[in-house]
This record gives structure tokens, sequence and C-alpha cells, in this order.
């Protein structure tokens, strides 16, 4: 059984990759500001690094799961370049509007529903007081309350930026926030990890 230890799960579009929308060939990836310098931290200070992500875009017929699984290996492989990696990837396919049938489904691991955290859980095995969870949306945020029973501190990487959703129709030049990059990653990471040490003492300790 693969023991506990640190974990920090993270989101990936607009926490690891820029959001520009449905995201999956290799040529589009382009990481959020210091992001690989974060996962590099992570590696070293002795973290598992879980990526958990709602793919919808297999449900609406964008691109399929092999699609989505060679854009990680290429994230993976970018990533390398910079001495970091991505211990695992888990992603939620499904879209309760989709197009294709067999993922058209109201399923319980598409967040801010619980299910794919819980399997990221069970699978890759978090030590609670340690562990935390990097999202840039609600959804995240409620995913993770709800998978951990607030047992994961709770971290934001955008603020206050609008959506590619919402800069698509605004056509991105009504709203000088779009184009904006999201707050860069490492220091996010960094000061997690502070927050850590000083209450490590305390495993009841939230962030």
């Amino acid at each position: 059984m693969t023991r506990a230890i640190p974990t920090a799960f993270l989101d990936r579009d607009g926490v690891l990759n820029i959001d520009r929308g449905f995201v999956f060939r290799p040529e589009e990836l382009e990481f959020v500001e210091d992001a690989a310098a974060a996962v590099r931290l992570l590696n070293e200070t002795g973290y598992r690094v879980v990526v958990v992500t709602n793919q919808s875009g297999v449900a609406r017929g964008l691109y399929d799961e092999t699609a989505l699984r060679l854009f990680h290996e290429h994230m993976q492989a970018e990533l390398l370049v910079h001495g970091a990696h991505i211990d695992a990837f888990y992603h939620c396919p499904h879209h309760p509007e989709g197009s294709i049938v067999e993922f058209a489904i109201d399923c319980d691991c598409r967040k801010p529903k619980a299910g794919l955290l819980e399997q990221a859980v069970r699978e890759q095995p978090a030590e609670r007081s340690r562990s935390f969870l990097i999202g840039d949306r609600e959804a995240d945020m409620t995913a993770a309350k709800a998978a951990t029973r607030n047992l994961i501190a709770l971290l934001r990487t955008q603020r206050n930026l609008p959506d590619h959703r919402t800069c698509r129709a605004l056509r991105a030049s009504t709203d000088p926030r779009c184009g904006q990059r999201p707050a860069a990653l490492r220091q996010r990471v960094q000061l997690q990890l502070h927050k850590v040490v000083v209450s490590a003492g305390d495993p009841t300790t939230e962030n």
C-alpha cells in the first residue's frame, strides 16, 4: 500500500497552465508564471504532486482521452526539462450536456463534487496535516472541503480575473483584466509550505 506522505493536489487549467478554454493540443501549453519552479519546489520538499482536473472537452467531443493523455505526457516532458515532475494525473471527462453519450452524465467526479479528489486521496494517500489543494475556482474549493472534510488547506492562484468564457464573450477587449496572468504559483506554494512548517506541531490547524 502507498504510504501517506505530504501531497499537493493541483488543479490544471489556470493553475499550472494558462487557461484559454479546452486546452488539449501540446502546442497550446503555456505554463503559468513560475509553475515549473513551483512543482520542482514541491518535489524537492518531499511532496507528492497530483493533478486533479475537470476535462469536459471529452464529453463535448472536442478531444478524446487519448489526446488528453498525450497533452499530459507533453506537460510532464516540459516539466522534466525544468527538473520537475507530476506524480499522478486524475481527470473527469464528464459533463451532463456533453455530446458523447458515454460521457454525457451527471457524475460524482466532476468538481465541485468530491469524487475525483476522493479517488486521488484514496489512491495517493496524503499526510493530512501537511497536504493541501491549489485551485483557481470555487468548484475546487468546494470539492476539497467535501472530499477531505477541511483537512486540505485551500488556496487560490487567480483572484478577481474573469475566466476564459467571460473573456471570450467580451471579446477580451472590453475588460482590461482579460489576458492578465494568474499570480505566480511558486509564491503561493512557498507561502503554504511556510504555513505548514509554522503549524507542524498542530495537525488540526486550518489554513
